[in-house]
């Protein structure tokens, strides 16, 4: 039997894949991480499913259950909020799976940095603007951070910056950007994106702080760049006229002339 580790989206039970939902539906075993995975998202299990909440268990008590679903020939879905390839827990099971011999699959889902840019209406990326995207955090109780890895070396690369778990550091993500990005730089705070109780708060590194309303913790990200809300960048070239491409040759010289979908 298999463990399906699943990404569940940003929060919004309809932002997850069709294969998501399809192994939900076939696992007898559901385990997920009810902080986070909104219960809506459990209505795939199938009827008489077992559904485990892992919010109050440890790492010990979620491999026993894994192990016992195994044993009785159940496949498992073990869904984590957001996409798995990010402050998941997942290595850490993968590596206990693997030494148990238990097989499993990952199906990604969509990032929380994806849901908060689209309740923006921001593409993090713009031309001449920014050309990266960072994704980081602040050193917290549960994880520190390796050596090289801070705030300022980042911003020194003038990136969007996609700070996950630090909305209790917000004064110290402010005082270790400006000197980067300056003071009237774009932030912007996005608590819960894409849930129905959404909140965004938006502003520059100089008044974010004071225009944080109560109530805005833990779920909350924080987009950090010029490319926030920016208006006044360069078009792309993808899509000008006179750009030479495989799908719009600009001449009978262009190495594309004469190119179609069927040539090797």
């Amino acid at each position: 039997m298999t463990v399906h580790f699943i990404g569940a989206g940003p929060g919004a039970a309809d932002l997850l894949t069709l294969r998501g939902r399809d192994l939900i539906a076939q696992c007898p075993v559901c385990l997920y991480a009810g902080s986070l995975v909104p219960e809506a998202v459990l209505s795939h299990c199938p009827e008489g499913a077992r559904i485990v909440n892992t919010a109050a268990m440890d790492l010990d008590a979620i491999m026993a259950e894994i192990a016992a679903a195994h044993d009785a020939g159940q496949n498992i879905a073990r869904l984590h909020s957001g996409d798995l390839s990010v402050w998941s827990a997942m290595g850490e099971q993968l590596r206990r799976l693997d030494a148990m011999q238990i097989p499993y699959t990952v199906t990604p889902g969509v990032p929380s940095f994806s849901a908060a840019a689209a309740a923006l209406g921001a593409e993090l990326t713009l031309p001449g603007i920014a050309q990266s995207v960072v994704l980081t955090r602040t050193q917290g109780r549960a994880s520190s951070m390796p050596e090289g890895e801070t705030l300022a070396a980042f911003g020194a690369t003038g990136a969007t910056l996609a700070i996950h778990l630090s909305i209790q550091n917000l004064g110290r993500v402010v005082a270790e950007l400006t000197p980067h990005y300056g003071a009237e730089c774009p932030i912007a705070v996005i608590w819960r994106a894409s849930w129905p109780d959404e909140r965004i708060v938006r502003g520059t590194l100089s008044t974010i702080e004071d225009a944080m309303p109560d109530g805005i913790e833990r779920t909350a990200l924080i987009l950090v760049g010029r490319a926030i809300g920016a208006t006044g960048f360069a078009e792309s070239r993808l899509y000008a006229p006179d750009y030479d491409r495989r799908y719009r040759p600009q001449s009978a010289d262009s190495p594309w002339a004469g190119w179609s979908d069927g040539d090797d």
